[in-house]
């Protein structure tokens, strides 16, 4: 009897996400399945509502709106800044950087740079996006106790911390 997925069960699938567009954002690697422990946060809130209760061998299509994604997209997190808060840093479209803000830690893309200033945007790249999965499911299994305590999947014997 296969088992079906809930709460704190490892999780192997293959999937495919395109936007709707049909660009291939990320796929599963060569053969080689993603793996989680599921609920514990580790992927998009609508992809894991569409896989509660699915089983092995399960195929299915799920199109998941930005509010169960990366959010929508907010004008407010796109500024314009000094380009010398850079330092003698190169900067360029399409880096990326960590930056402090008042809510702390944010990743920031540089969308536009000119001689004294630089454009950020600390939105998710894939924020306001729609994204549609083909999934199957390849393994449903009891996550063992030093899975759940580490709070990752442990393959093949390999459980290197370092």
């Amino acid at each position: 009897m296969s088992q079906t997925i809930s709460q704190d069960k490892v999780v192997g699938i293959h999937y495919t996400v395109k936007t709707t567009e049909g660009q291939v954002l990320d796929q599963s690697k060569e053969g080689q399945p993603l793996q989680f422990i599921f609920g514990r946060g580790m992927l998009i809130k609508g992809l894991e509502n569409a896989l509660d209760g699915k089983a092995t061998g399960d195929k299915f299509e799920a199109e998941i709106q930005p509010a169960d994604a990366y959010g929508d997209r907010h004008d407010g997190l796109i500024q314009t800044v000094p380009r010398t808060l850079f330092g003698d840093n190169e900067v360029a479209v399409g880096m990326q950087f960590r930056a402090s803000t008042d809510a702390g830690e944010q990743s920031v893309m540089i969308v536009d740079v000119s001689d004294d200033e630089v454009t950020v945007d600390g939105n998710h790249p894939l924020a306001g996006t729609t994204l549609n999965f083909d999934v199957e499911v390849v393994e449903v299994r009891e996550a063992d106790p030093a899975e759940l305590d580490h709070g990752h999947v442990h393959t093949d014997g390999n459980h290197n911390h370092e």
